[in-house]
């Protein structure tokens, strides 16, 4: 048993050894082949750092500009040139050229009332003056009348004195130094001296015989028969007919409207502090929710002088031209209208600065490096911010022309490697 135990203890120990031998064989056999791998080019390859990747930026000049800054309001489209047609004499419609959106000329027939009864009295009134003219003529013949005389010395002298107190009563009266009772007065010993004077020898005689009211008469009743003819009283646009074809119609009766939109007036509402930066000749930028991202130009044509005392906003009308009558009265417009005008600034555009630690900054471009610059701000409007460069080492100034970085940069740091992939520019409208 003793036997047993010491040939049981060798056999192990030899197989102990066996194995120790047959790792520290196969460890020594496996490095050669290791240090040959790291020696080659692919392990040199793994164990180089990753070149870094610049990183893609966009960004815009440094610019030397004038800083507009523009004052933002509500405001409402109007038109200056809006009639409401309304028939002037009484009658049947006869025509209607008029329809609704339609074009007119001025001048151009919208609508005819039937004349017939207009035109039986003028014939009536024309036999009316014929009849007193011709009285007038057989008296003149029979009473071997000359017609008008010249007045003798005398008279012809009251003539010119009451012509002359005529007139100064009526310069007296213009200017405020007598009463309408005395010009009138005056007016009356001039026209007693004309009729006395025998110079209105023909007018009285034609006024006894009625020719002079049977003239009013035809004159009246010709422009009655003009008014027949309705015309558009400037170019424009028909729109709200109200009547028809056939329809009696009363005088003073509405018919349809003429409105001209080639030019719309905008009127904003502009705070009762704010007034004073508003100048008559300063361009207006006007946007309309009907034409979304599409900017119309206006220009400050008056500034009311009342302050309304409801709001404390003073209206401020902006004429737009509108050629191709997209904008119509009524519209809501947002207006900006320029302010105030900063000449040659030197400038960025607003997203270009950041803060870091209080401190405002932007990013240059520096040979495909992003390089950070304090800056020190001045005046800014929502697209650009002044640059001022008073008390900055001359390294440190920005300068015309250099690119600073406007969308990228939020998390950027010092020298980190960038690439320009496009153009955030900002314009002042």
């Amino acid at each position: 048993m003793v036997f047993s135990k010491k040939i049981l203890t060798i056999v192990l120990a030899v197989i102990l050894v066996g194995v120790l031998a047959f790792f520290l064989y196969f460890n020594k056999s496996k490095e050669p082949a290791a240090a040959g791998e790291a020696s080659g080019p692919a392990g040199q390859a793994a164990k180089q750092k990753p070149e870094e990747m610049p990183l893609p930026v966009k960004a815009a000049p440094v610019i030397r500009a004038d800083l507009i800054m523009k004052l933002k309001t509500p405001g409402e489209a109007v038109t200056e040139k809006k009639a409401t047609i309304k028939a002037e004499v009484t009658g049947v419609l006869k025509n209607i050229q008029a329809a609704e959106g339609k074009h007119v000329r001025e001048g151009e027939i919208l609508a005819e009332i039937d004349d017939q009864d207009i035109r039986l009295k003028l014939e009536r009134y024309e036999a009316s003056r014929w009849k007193a003219l011709s009285d007038l003529f057989l008296d003149r013949q029979f009473s071997g009348g000359q017609g008008n005389q010249p007045a003798d010395p005398k008279i012809a002298e009251k003539v010119n004195k009451t012509r002359e107190a005529f007139d100064k009563a009526g310069t007296d009266f213009v200017q405020g130094r007598v009463p309408r009772e005395d010009m009138e007065k005056a007016q009356r010993d001039y026209e007693m001296a004309l009729i006395e004077s025998g110079v209105k020898k023909d007018d009285v005689i034609a006024s006894s015989k009625g020719l002079t009211s049977a003239e009013i008469d035809v004159k009246t009743t010709k422009r009655e028969l003009e008014k027949t003819e309705i015309r558009a009283p400037f170019d424009g646009i028909v729109t709200e007919i109200k009547v028809s074809v056939k329809e009696n119609v009363a005088a003073g009766r509405d018919l349809f409207t003429v409105v001209n939109i080639s030019t719309i007036k905008v009127v904003a509402k502009v705070l009762e502090s704010e007034v004073g930066k508003i100048k008559i000749g300063r361009e207006a930028a006007l946007r309309f929710s009907a034409y979304p991202g599409k900017v119309f130009k206006g220009r400050v044509e008056a500034v009311s002088p009342i302050i309304n005392p409801e709001d404390k906003t003073c209206a401020v009308h902006i004429v737009v031209p509108n050629p191709q009558e997209e904008l119509k009265p009524g519209m809501h417009a947002e207006v900006e209208i320029v302010a105030a005008i900063f000449a040659n600034r030197l400038l960025v555009p607003h997203d270009a600065v950041l803060v870091r630690a209080g401190r405002k900054l932007v990013f240059v471009v520096e040979g495909g490096l992003a390089k950070w610059r304090y800056i020190q701000a001045g005046l800014e409007n929502e697209e650009y911010v002044e640059i001022l460069e008073e008390n900055v080492p001359d390294n440190e100034k920005l300068k015309e022309g250099e690119q600073v970085i406007t969308e990228g940069h939020i998390t950027l740091a010092h020298d980190a490697k960038v690439q320009i992939t496009g153009s955030k520019g900002q314009g002042q409208n």
